[in-house]
């Protein structure tokens, strides 16, 4: 049996996760199936060149299932596969974590700290940049 250098092994099991958007498709993927439509309302700011370049590349990966049925329009669903439920409680944790600290945790929210108290505008006693612009 050939043996592979660690290194080699992680990266490659962490490359499928490491461009921006298919973090993303794999947390919309891990309760259900989900149609293309359904995906791309779920996740803010992606679009539909970029949904169906990563769904390809986690299909090719072996992360993602798809179905097309022969339907008219064409009804297309994604999956996880089972290698990429075991993922699930990697995805638990996170999920964990971002409740933990204050992360939105809802499809539609997107990562962002709680406010601190005494940040550097608050300190200075500037209005903040989006108090300034509802003058």
């Amino acid at each position: 049996m050939q043996r592979r250098p660690v290194g080699a092994i992680s990266s490659r099991a962490v490359g499928a996760g490491r461009e921006k958007w298919k973090g993303d498709i794999l947390w919309q993927l891990v309760e259900r199936k989900r149609r293309f439509g359904e995906l791309r309302q779920s996740i803010p700011g992606v679009t539909q060149h970029m949904l169906t370049t990563q769904l390809r590349d986690l299909e090719a990966n072996g992360l993602v299932k798809r179905t097309v049925y022969p339907e008219v329009p064409p009804r297309v669903e994604y999956e996880m596969t089972p290698s990429a439920k075991a993922l699930k409680p990697v995805f638990d944790e996170l999920y964990r974590w971002a409740q933990e600290h204050g992360f939105p945790t809802s499809a539609q929210g997107t990562a962002q700290p709680k406010p601190q108290s005494g940040d550097i505008a608050e300190r200075e006693g500037r209005p903040r940049k989006a108090d300034r612009r509802s003058r």
